[in-house]
């Protein structure tokens, strides 16, 4: 039992091991060898900006005004609000701008985002779309950065770069989200280099209307869109000078909640595609897929397996410090959930988002295997 104790214990060592580093030290040793290719902004095609939008009567004005104010040519730009079933005053503040560039679609059912994307993407007119949420501020010369990408035929998708804020900086997960976000964009900016990025930022990515593909409204959009337009033979491109700014989740239960939903939808998503997972079939694509999702929704696993394999290990010295390691992580997550002593220093935080994050993914995984689905969302601002 002891020798299966120390399998059981290396094994899952090695996995978060890779996931965590190893992957990320795979694709640095390869990204010098491939030429960097970042086009000038110049290249101006019609983009229509999709805002996916719920109940955002306390922000839609502000987003629509930022909108309409970015760096891009007025003749060569359309906006369309997607009121998923709005309840609120959205719709009737959006109908209160005259600028002809500004468009409602209400979408009645309350279906989703993805089913809402799916209705903007049938009447827009631009030969790009690019897809945003209620909330996110873009840098002034966001779509300039995005659109120059498209004058390369192949690229069939471009994703922006998240930047994360606590604005008054009492998130107890919001350094962890600001960290794992940076840690994120820098494997997208090796993965795009090399070839392709497996999936997109989710308030701020583009899609070549030839290469869109109407999606299931169950299926989270920012990483399957991006994986059919590959299917389709086009690169997907990481766009990490198209800025957008994002402020973190407030409270624990929301960061929580949030991470469920995307996970569950992300995996659904990926299994609605899964010849993409065949390596014989799809090569580096599906290496990247196995090493950047699907083991990282597993970790759960792989840390259930270290802790209690460590248990059974714990009278042997070097297991012992190992598992006391593990112990302290732990005390430091749930002191975090009772009392903010992330106030105290910062890293503090750093376990409690880590920890959040695998307990949704761990949920995440159980719902899929239940046949539970997430459609849409609920508005937690206010």
């Amino acid at each position: 039992m002891a020798q299966v104790a120390q399998v059981l214990f290396w094994m899952s060592v090695v996995a978060l091991m890779y996931v965590y580093a190893g992957y990320p030290l795979l694709l640095a040793v390869l990204f010098p060898f491939f030429r960097q290719w970042r086009p000038e902004p110049g290249y101006t095609p019609f983009l229509s900006i999709l805002i996916a939008a719920y109940n955002e009567e306390g922000g839609i004005r502000k987003k629509l005004e930022r909108t309409l104010a970015l760096d891009y040519p007025a003749d060569r730009m359309d906006i369309i609000v997607l009121s998923d079933g709005s309840t609120d005053r959205t719709d009737e503040i959006v109908e209160s701008f005259s600028d002809p560039r500004v468009r409602l679609l209400k979408v009645k059912g309350r279906k989703g985002k993805t089913n809402a994307q799916n209705e903007g993407a049938n009447i827009a007119r631009g030969e790009v779309l690019i897809f945003s949420d209620a909330t996110t501020i873009y840098h002034p010369q966001a779509l300039r950065y995005l659109a120059t990408n498209y004058v390369d035929p192949r690229v069939g998708a471009a994703s922006g770069r998240y930047q994360y804020f606590d604005p008054q900086g009492q998130s107890p997960t919001g350094l962890g989200t600001v960290a794992f976000w940076n840690y994120e964009n820098f494997i997208k900016m090796m993965q795009s280099r090399i070839r392709t990025i497996s999936g997109c930022c989710g308030c701020i990515y583009s899609v070549r209307r030839a290469a869109y593909t109407p999606l299931a409204p169950d299926v989270i959009s920012d990483l399957v869109q991006p994986l059919h337009a590959i299917r389709k033979g086009y690169r997907v491109i990481f766009e990490d000078r198209a800025l957008a700014y994002e402020e973190t989740t407030q409270s624990t239960s929301e960061e929580f909640s949030m991470r469920v939903r995307v996970v569950t939808r992300g995996i659904g998503g990926l299994l609605s595609v899964s010849e993409l997972l065949k390596p014989w079939k799809s090569g580096w694509v599906s290496f990247q897929l196995w090493s950047h999702k699907v083991l990282r929704w597993l970790v759960p696993f792989f840390l259930f397996t270290l802790l209690a394999s460590n248990l059974f290990l714990w009278g042997q010295p070097f297991y012992r410090l190992i598992l006391l390691g593990q112990m302290i992580f732990y005390v430091i997550t749930v002191l975090s959930l009772l009392v903010p002593i992330q106030r105290l220093w910062k890293p503090l935080a750093i376990p409690l988002y880590f920890c959040t994050l695998n307990a949704a993914a761990f949920c995440s995984v159980i719902e899929v295997l239940r046949g539970k689905k997430h459609v849409v969302w609920e508005t937690v601002r206010t």
